[in-house]
């Protein structure tokens, strides 16, 4: 009782007073201290104690984990003579949580060789650790896992199956295992939803919305939303956007968050419809966020409003000045309307304050290897076969009508110099070492963790024709689709 109300003094002097202590007396106080973060106290009764169980270990492991002392908790792992699932899971789950995911992914991979079977709240743990990093094949590993020894998921570890083949682009997956659970509880629902607005399918996304509406079973939450909504600006759907919005309160009674606000200001300045999205900027009972103005930027990126450019930036430069984006974004702005002089004072201020654009990096899976690009990067072995092969589909993608799009570029140089800057993108080093290093059409798959510009866009529909395979790139906003010339997201991103 003690313990539970935090009183550990009074726990303490209780136990020193007893005149036999039991294995539950013992168990009680130490994992007491270290739930606490009061680890010297726990590891000294741990150290006298007599006899020690699994759920004494198992709290110490849990205690230093929280705490960040997961050296620590490793130490007390190791020194375990007989590790339960739930001891594996903690030092797992401890891995993750402290962002440690490839240490977290190796300790699981152990526990598979160990013979320990893992439970639901194992399976979770990885599986959400897989959607972080978009590990689908290790996800899928631990899916057919979870198949292979005849154990139908909870509803617990096939949410988080939703949610990892979601965040991986994996849609058919998705959908297959959703449509697999007797009670699809309510992240398996928004997972589902947010997944077809995230792969440029908002017809699918708002179609599972509907369903979960009529289902009587399941409520939207504002997580939900934020999916819908984003479906609808994705498609530039304004109207049913709007609806959708104005029903969160009207018709489910609940309050609308700075996610919400944000969605819908991206699918009114997305549209060009500033007027509007200013109007409900100034009618905010919440104070907008950076996210809010992030997409108001974005929106006078699309369509060059540089005046209200202006003033979202300056919002932004005020929440956090730090972040290169906003710089990046308003330059490319000033570089599209050929504001040199401007483009030359945003590099001066980034310069002036320490801000450095973050590089473009790319990645691809090939042969359960991750192969990884920087902008121009010339350190992979097959460089030489990947900058070739670029050069031949440049050929290709002029005689084909390509017109590379040089607003983009930062410098005020030359066209041709602006050409090659373009062509050596993170994105289509990956999408080139891809083509060379699979068989003809196998689909390709690249994540990048910035948003991919407008050249690459157009460069890599041309792409997708030229070489006939489906390429799915999932840049920091979304996954793009490209087959035969066209993208899911239909130009609209």
């Amino acid at each position: 009782m003690y313990v539970k109300c935090d009183g550990m003094e009074d726990a303490k002097n209780l136990f020193d007073e007893m005149g036999r202590r039991d294995l539950c007396s013992w168990n009680v106080l130490v994992s007491g201290y270290a739930r606490l973060g009061l680890l010297q106290e726990a590891r000294k009764l741990f150290d006298e104690m007599p006899d020690r169980d699994n759920f004494t270990w198992t709290a110490m492991v849990s205690g230093y984990g929280k705490c960040g002392s997961i050296e620590e908790a490793r130490h007390i792992f190791d020194r375990m003579v007989d590790r339960d699932v739930v001891t594996w899971t903690t030092m797992i789950g401890r891995y993750f949580e402290d962002g440690r995911r490839d240490e977290g992914l190796h300790l699981f991979k152990d526990l598979i060789k160990s013979g320990t079977r893992p439970n639901e709240f194992t399976f979770a743990g990885v599986l959400n650790a897989c959607s972080d990093v978009t590990a689908e094949q290790l996800g899928r590993q631990v899916h057919g896992y979870i198949t292979r020894v005849g154990s139908t998921p909870s509803s617990f570890a096939a949410s988080a199956l939703v949610h990892m083949y979601s965040k991986c682009g994996s849609m058919v997956n998705a959908e297959r295992v959703f449509k697999g659970m007797l009670q699809p509880d309510l992240v398996s629902w928004t997972s589902l939803i947010a997944g077809y607005a995230q792969n440029g399918k908002p017809n699918e996304a708002l179609h599972y919305f509907e369903l979960l509406l009529n289902s009587g079973k399941v409520h939207p939450d504002h997580i939900t939303f934020v999916g819908v909504l984003s479906a609808c600006a994705h498609a530039g759907l304004v109207d049913k956007g709007l609806q959708y919005f104005y029903s969160i309160k009207d018709k489910h009674g609940l309050t609308y968050t700075t996610d919400h606000y944000a969605c819908i200001i991206d699918l009114l300045a997305r549209c060009g419809r500033f007027e509007e999205a200013k109007r409900i900027i100034s009618g905010m009972p919440i104070k907008p966020d950076k996210f809010l103005w992030a997409s108001l930027l974005g929106g006078c990126r699309i369509h060059k409003n540089v005046e209200l450019a202006e003033k979202a930036a300056e919002a932004l430069f005020e929440i956090e000045p730090e972040n290169p984006a906003t710089y990046v974004t308003m330059a490319n702005i000033y570089a599209t309307a050929g504001k040199w002089a401007e483009v030359a004072k945003i590099r001066t201020i980034m310069d002036d304050r320490g801000v450095v654009k973050k590089p473009g990096k790319s990645w691809i899976e090939v042969k359960r290897k991750t192969h990884v690009f920087l902008v121009g990067d010339k350190s992979h072995p097959k460089s030489k076969q990947i900058h070739e092969f670029l050069g031949e589909l440049s050929r290709r993608m002029k005689e084909e009508g390509f017109v590379p799009d040089t607003n983009s570029v930062l410098h005020d140089v030359e066209e041709e110099q602006k050409e090659q800057n373009l062509s050596y993108h993170s994105e289509k080093l990956a999408i080139a070492y891809g083509v060379i290093s699979t068989a003809a059409g196998t689909p390709i798959k690249v994540f990048k963790n910035l948003r991919t510009c407008v050249d690459c866009h157009t460069a890599i529909k041309f792409i997708s024709k030229i070489v006939d395979r489906k390429i799915v790139v999932r840049d920091s906003a979304r996954f793009h689709c490209f087959e035969n010339g066209s993208c899911s997201c239909r130009d609209y991103w």
